[in-house]
């Protein structure tokens, strides 16, 4: 396990780029809710303190105060074995605590947290501060998707700053990657590195013949979709998908807007000419899977994903898959609140495999499953191929 000094040190470092995140924002920028699945960056910064304070401190520090007793209540997320909790469609509504507040709520438990690990500790609570840290760092990435939605639904378009580039270009050509049928290997294998429990219980899988792309499909090739009137060709798409198409009157990914029969994408930048050559982003699963068919393609399952990844760059979007999010043989979720981090949301969701620009330094790893709903695509969602 990890030295303790050291993991102090990646405990302050992922509480510093919390923080950084939010320097460019505005004030008012910190409250904003648009929609559920987005929560203001000011509940954010409440939430990855309450988790220190609820699963480290109060139960492990002598004789800790509560910065507020409120606290719990408001910034709590989905831990049913902690408590009664704000929902998570109210967070947008709550003016108080301030800002200020939150942050001095922050400085608050980082402070504690400090004074805390100034002694070793158990190899036990050592699990926990990692997870508490790598949760932080996942709320890093919603936090940067969020002020995305946040600022991309503002009528004005707002940059978010000069410096964050959410375009990496592919500079290589497109190659189809064969894979013989047979048996690998498939979950998280490294004692000495950090995971989650829905990567454990590593095992074997069969796999028949498969090819898969090197290449993300591209902002370009998602476009001649467009023009092929993909969205209207009900042939491509799943039953539920195309309801969602009608309903939500979709017609082109998140953050594409043609303006004067120019296709421009909002970026954390501003609004910029849409750059062809990068990958696409912020698609739905039923996006993807429509634009696999019409390419006479598929998805890749995660176990193909995984088995091959070695074999392809990958990072720069979250890569839908064919797999449902399901556990691996023999898991178990742990007991009290830390299970209810995984396991409760095994049902109704796919699976995404990589990472993402937004996705923070340090986070990922081969074996990660990111899972969300099919319609969801506010994150850097994008896709690769396989047939």
């Amino acid at each position: 396990m990890i030295a303790t000094n050291t993991l102090v040190s990646f405990f302050l470092e992922t509480r510093q780029r919390t923080e950084d995140i939010c320097k460019p924002l505005e004030i008012e920028d910190y409250v904003v809710q648009p929609i559920v699945d987005v929560s203001p960056p000011k509940w954010h910064l409440g939430h990855t303190s309450w988790f220190f304070e609820e699963f480290i401190l109060k139960p492990h520090k002598p004789d800790y105060q509560l910065f507020h007793e409120d606290f719990a209540f408001v910034f709590n997320s989905y831990y049913e074995n902690v408590g009664k909790r704000v929902i998570r469609n109210d967070r947008g509504n709550l003016s108080r605590p301030g800002v200020a507040k939150v942050y001095d709520y922050r400085h608050y438990v980082t402070n504690e947290m400090k004074e805390f690990l100034s002694e070793d500790i158990s190899e036990e609570l050592k699990e926990i501060l990692l997870i508490g840290i790598h949760h932080e760092k996942q709320h890093q990435e919603l936090l940067t998707t969020d002020i995305k939605y946040v600022l991309g639904n503002n009528p004005l378009l707002p940059k978010y700053n000069d410096s964050f580039d959410e375009n990496p270009l592919q500079n290589f050509q497109q190659e189809w990657l064969q894979f013989n049928e047979g048996i690998y290997e498939i979950g998280h294998n490294n004692s000495e590195e950090f995971c989650y429990d829905n990567e454990l219980g590593r095992h074997k899988v069969f796999l028949h013949d498969y090819k898969i792309s090197n290449k993300l499909i591209t902002n370009a090739e998602y476009l001649e979709f467009i023009n092929a009137d993909g969205y209207k060709d009900f042939n491509l798409w799943h039953a539920e998908g195309l309801d969602w198409v009608k309903l939500n009157n979709i017609s082109a990914p998140m953050y594409w807007h043609k303006i004067n029969d120019v296709w421009h994408q909002y970026t954390l930048m501003g609004l910029q000419k849409l750059n062809l050559q990068a990958p696409v982003s912020h698609l739905s699963y039923f996006e993807a899977f429509a634009f696999a068919q019409w390419k006479q393609c598929r998805l890749p399952t995660e176990f193909e994903w995984e088995a091959a990844q070695e074999n392809f760059k990958w990072g720069s979007r979250w890569e839908w898959t064919e797999s449902a999010y399901l556990p691996y043989p023999g898991y178990t979720k742990a007991p009290g609140a830390i299970g209810e981090y995984n396991g409760k949301f095994m049902v109704n969701q796919k699976v995404l495999r990589g990472g993402s620009v937004a996705t923070s330094p340090k986070h990922t790893r081969a074996t990660y499953r990111n899972f969300f709903q099919t319609n969801l695509r506010w994150q850097f969602t994008g896709l690769r191929l396989a047939k």
